[in-house]
């Protein structure tokens, strides 16, 4: 059967030749969940499935329902044509081609800015565009065909179904109706179907505006971009791709349409005008009858429906409408009855299904898990990693419920892999272990909070410090002695080593002053000096530091007329402390002549 667009392919659909082609080269694993291992990359091993009824922030969309159709099984090869249709945005090239390898202008251009900031940020990602593109289509066929405004902001509103664990992941309201309009539980939002638990942490400003919007193309693009880069994943790996595109939907068949769009948009695409692309109709939850798919404030109507009159879903086809009932004979009034209250979300109408509860629904609290100390030198990997325990109300262990440790304050640490954000499933005793954190140059203190994904709980916060970087010893590294004339320049500059414990201390903040003496550490008015950019004497310099082989070398050291021996001493943050002896001495006199006999 063709793959061809517009006879869409429900789930399950990926056995077609299309889909066959792009994954043969491919590993046949598992899909794996988000757990990332020791070293902050995806583990498979240790993978939890994600599915209907899972609480996971582990999919970027929490499994929402996608769009199923697959590419044509021919090439798309667009031949450059002349004279742009109305409505395409200035300075667009417009090719004519095939209508599926077609994306609106506004939201190519988005893709593939996203692509060169990645590849400035993340060089070692090898982000292709036309695998946001893919995505792009499969999510929202490219924002509803392109359907946003000069800034790159949909039009209307794009949503999933909520998340109440009826045939999707149970992920409750986290953004209190902001971003999905639903403050009771989350839905997929905008172009790239983010939940806004995962937008929380993973949105981007990709148009400058300063703000981080789903809804916004650039914003959505980018922010993709950068999820599907995390955990240092290179996507020119098939086996990092395969796990980047698993993790924004945890579906195999998810993963072959996606491949397909992206083998399919890599022979080649053109650009349509905005609001001209190609709409999909078929989603993959139609099968299932839950839901709807994503929509823009009414869905797609499938084949054979119609839209109901001011959207949200379809109806079947209305019958003849039957010959108006013969009038009766009006009966007396009844007593009005007192309405039943509506059901609502968190209390479903009677009779109807109520869905089980998950792992997550049992979690109660979190509780530190024995984490020590965290405190780290700048540069350096903390020893302590952070461990927090799931408990229920009565302090059973809760495994298999996603923690996410989230790094805030003014800080340049990260996990590993460069990321702020990492989440991990507890085992079996209730732990989640977060993955090694990396100090950076900053010092201070900042904060990891760790919170249960898809469950209103409070946060536990853990504390970690990074401590300046320091030297416990400093030496000479040379021992010419240290001499000069009145007036002239010491030949030999004052170069020395730092250690902590025995290892070259680099990096490490380093003070140098003439002082007065031994007992006097106050600058020294008169005797050797340095000289600042102006050529000024200066006794002494601050904000020194080491190099990378703990190297420090100190600007030339000139004389003034006074004579007698100096002291330089150079501290180190740390305590390591050296006094260098300098001496100012009149030149040897020149010998005298011999007496005459």
């Amino acid at each position: 059967m063709a793959a061809h667009f517009g006879g869409g392919l429900r789930k399950g659909a990926a056995t077609t030749v299309v889909a066959a082609a792009v994954v043969a080269a491919l590993s046949a694993s598992q899909a794996p969940g988000v757990t990332v291992d020791g070293h902050g990359r995806q583990s498979a091993a240790e993978a939890t499935p994600t599915g209907p009824g899972a609480d996971t922030d582990g999919a970027a969309t929490g499994n929402s329902p996608y769009y199923t159709e697959l590419p044509p099984l021919n090439s798309p090869s667009p031949a450059p044509t002349t004279g742009a249709p109305a409505g395409t945005p200035a300075g667009t090239p417009v090719v004519q081609g095939p209508a599926e390898a077609g994306i609106p202008a506004t939201v190519l251009d988005a893709y593939k800015k996203a692509e060169a900031e990645l590849r400035a940020a993340k060089p070692g990602c090898n982000l292709p565009w036309q695998l946001l593109a893919a995505i792009g289509r499969v999510e929202s066929g490219h924002a509803r065909g392109g359907n946003v405004d000069a800034d790159g902001t949909t039009v209307s509103r794009i949503t999933g179904p909520p998340l109440d664990g009826n045939g999707f992941a149970h992920i409750s309201d986290t953004d209190h109706g902001a971003y999905d309009g639903d403050s009771v539980y989350d839905r997929a939002v905008g172009p790239m179907q983010f939940i806004p638990s995962t937008w929380a942490w993973a949105g981007r400003d990709g148009n400058g505006d300063g703000k981080k919007d789903p809804n916004n193309v650039y914003d959505a693009a980018l922010a993709a971009g950068h999820y599907l880069c995390r955990f240092g994943w290179d996507l020119s790996s098939a086996a990092d791709l395969e796990r980047a595109i698993l993790s924004y939907n945890n579906s195999r068949d998810y993963l072959n349409t996606v491949l397909s769009w992206l083998e399919y948009y890599r022979k080649n695409t053109h650009s349509v005008p905005d609001g001209t692309g190609t709409l999909p109709s078929r989603r993959s939850d139609e099968t299932a009858g839950a839901g709807t798919g994503p929509s823009a404030g009414t869905s797609i109507p499938a084949p054979g429906k119609r839209a109901k009159p001011g959207g949200g879903g379809t109806t079947s086809p209305s019958p003849k409408p039957p010959a108006p009932a013969k009038p009766s004979e009006p009966s007396k009034p009844s007593k009005p009855s007192k309405p039943a209250p509506p059901a609502t979300p968190e209390e479903p109408a009677p009779g109807s299904p109520t869905p089980p509860p998950t792992a997550t629904d049992t979690v109660h609290h979190l509780e530190d898990a024995g984490t020590g100390k965290l405190s780290a030198v700048a540069g350096d990997t903390f020893s302590e990693r952070i461990s927090t325990r799931a408990e229920t109300r009565d302090g059973k262990p809760v495994g298999k419920v996603r923690i996410r440790f989230t790094i805030t304050g003014d800080t340049d640490a990260a996990f590993t892999g460069g990321e702020k954000v990492a989440t991990v499933v507890t085992d079996a005793s209730g732990v989640a272990v977060a993955p090694a954190l990396h100090a950076g140059e900053r010092t201070g203190d900042f904060t990891v909070r760790a919170a249960v994904v898809g469950r209103m709980t409070p946060a536990v916060g853990y504390t970690a410090t990074v401590t300046e970087r320091a030297a416990d010893a400093l030496a000479r590294t040379s021992d010419t002695p240290l001499t000069c004339t009145p007036g002239g320049e010491f030949a030999d500059e004052v170069e020395v080593r730092a250690t902590y414990k025995g290892a070259a201390a680099d990096k490490v903040a380093a003070t140098a002053t003439l002082i007065t003496s031994d007992e006097d550490p106050t600058e020294n008015g008169k005797g050797p000096y340095f000289k600042d950019a102006d050529g000024s004497p200066v006794r002494t310099l601050k904000d020194l530091r080491t190099d990378a082989k703990g190297l420090l070398k100190l600007p030339k050291l000139y004389a003034d007329d006074t004579t007698g021996t100096f002291l330089l001493r150079i501290t180190t943050t740390g305590g390591a402390t050296l006094t260098v002896e300098l001496k100012v001495e009149p030149a040897d006199p020149s010998p005298s002549p011999s007496a005459s006999s």
